[in-house]
Protein backbone atom coordinates (compact mmCIF):
# COMPACT_ATOMS: atom_id res chain seq x y z
CA UNK A 1 0.00 0.00 0.00
CA UNK A 2 0.82 3.65 -1.10
CA UNK A 3 0.92 6.01 1.81
CA UNK A 4 1.38 9.77 1.91
CA UNK A 5 2.73 11.79 4.26
CA UNK A 6 3.00 15.39 4.93
CA UNK A 7 5.94 16.16 6.47
CA UNK A 8 8.02 19.29 7.62
CA UNK A 9 11.28 18.15 5.87
CA UNK A 10 12.83 15.52 3.09
CA UNK A 11 14.85 13.76 5.64
CA UNK A 12 13.97 10.11 6.27
CA UNK A 13 15.83 10.30 9.85
CA UNK A 14 13.80 13.73 11.19
CA UNK A 15 11.16 14.68 9.23
CA UNK A 16 8.01 14.72 11.01
CA UNK A 17 4.23 14.48 10.28
CA UNK A 18 2.77 18.03 10.14
CA UNK A 19 -0.51 19.67 9.72
CA UNK A 20 -1.52 20.29 6.01
CA UNK A 21 -1.31 23.67 6.22
CA UNK A 22 2.80 23.94 7.45
CA UNK A 23 3.94 20.75 4.51
CA UNK A 24 7.13 21.34 3.23
CA UNK A 25 7.61 18.40 1.70
CA UNK A 26 5.87 14.99 1.19
CA UNK A 27 6.66 11.38 1.12
CA UNK A 28 4.87 8.61 -0.34
CA UNK A 29 5.60 5.43 1.84
CA UNK A 30 5.30 1.93 0.47
CA UNK A 31 4.33 -0.91 2.97
CA UNK A 32 3.98 -4.59 2.10
CA UNK A 33 4.00 -7.61 3.74
CA UNK A 34 4.19 -6.01 7.06
CA UNK A 35 7.42 -4.14 6.36
CA UNK A 36 8.26 -0.77 4.94
CA UNK A 37 9.38 -1.25 1.45
CA UNK A 38 10.31 2.09 -0.43
CA UNK A 39 10.53 6.30 0.39
CA UNK A 40 10.03 8.64 -2.05
CA UNK A 41 9.85 12.38 -1.26
CA UNK A 42 8.46 14.96 -3.19
CA UNK A 43 7.88 19.01 -2.59
CA UNK A 44 4.19 18.47 -4.47
CA UNK A 45 2.04 15.80 -3.96
CA UNK A 46 1.15 15.38 -7.07
CA UNK A 47 4.95 14.49 -8.10
CA UNK A 48 4.59 11.06 -7.34
CA UNK A 49 4.36 8.56 -10.07
CA UNK A 50 2.23 5.84 -8.64
CA UNK A 51 -1.03 6.40 -6.49
CA UNK A 52 -1.53 6.93 -2.55
CA UNK A 53 -4.33 5.09 -1.58
CA UNK A 54 -4.09 6.68 1.70
CA UNK A 55 -2.97 9.54 3.70
CA UNK A 56 -1.96 9.77 7.31
CA UNK A 57 -2.80 13.45 9.14
CA UNK A 58 -1.84 14.44 12.28
CA UNK A 59 -5.95 15.06 13.74
CA UNK A 60 -9.82 14.85 12.94
CA UNK A 61 -10.01 18.49 12.06
CA UNK A 62 -7.96 18.89 9.00
CA UNK A 63 -9.23 19.55 5.42
CA UNK A 64 -8.70 16.03 3.79
CA UNK A 65 -12.13 16.34 1.91
CA UNK A 66 -9.65 16.63 -1.50
CA UNK A 67 -7.85 13.51 -0.60
CA UNK A 68 -11.31 11.60 -0.10
CA UNK A 69 -13.05 12.66 -3.35
CA UNK A 70 -9.91 10.64 -4.99
CA UNK A 71 -11.13 7.43 -2.43
CA UNK A 72 -8.01 7.59 -0.42
CA UNK A 73 -8.22 6.09 3.16
CA UNK A 74 -7.81 9.04 5.64
CA UNK A 75 -6.13 7.63 8.93
CA UNK A 76 -4.75 9.97 12.30
CA UNK A 77 -1.43 9.47 14.06
CA UNK A 78 -2.56 11.33 17.15
CA UNK A 79 0.26 10.57 18.48
CA UNK A 80 3.14 9.28 16.16
CA UNK A 81 5.23 11.93 14.22
CA UNK A 82 8.29 10.30 13.18
CA UNK A 83 8.23 7.89 9.65
CA UNK A 84 9.54 5.03 11.53
CA UNK A 85 6.94 5.38 14.61
CA UNK A 86 4.30 5.96 11.71
CA UNK A 87 5.23 2.55 10.22
CA UNK A 88 4.92 0.73 13.04
CA UNK A 89 1.75 2.27 13.61
CA UNK A 90 -0.09 1.12 10.60
CA UNK A 91 1.56 -2.30 10.93
CA UNK A 92 0.17 -3.11 13.73
CA UNK A 93 -3.45 -0.80 13.18
CA UNK A 94 -2.62 1.84 15.91
CA UNK A 95 -3.54 4.45 13.57
CA UNK A 96 -7.44 5.24 14.08
CA UNK A 97 -9.79 6.47 11.45
CA UNK A 98 -11.06 10.03 10.90
CA UNK A 99 -13.46 11.25 13.43
CA UNK A 100 -16.37 12.76 11.59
Amino acid sequence: MNILLPLDCANEEEAKLVELANVKSWAQIKVEDGKLENIKFAEQKEDFSDFSECIVVTNDNEYVWPFMEKSMMVLVAHTQRYIEDIVEAFIFKELHDLAY
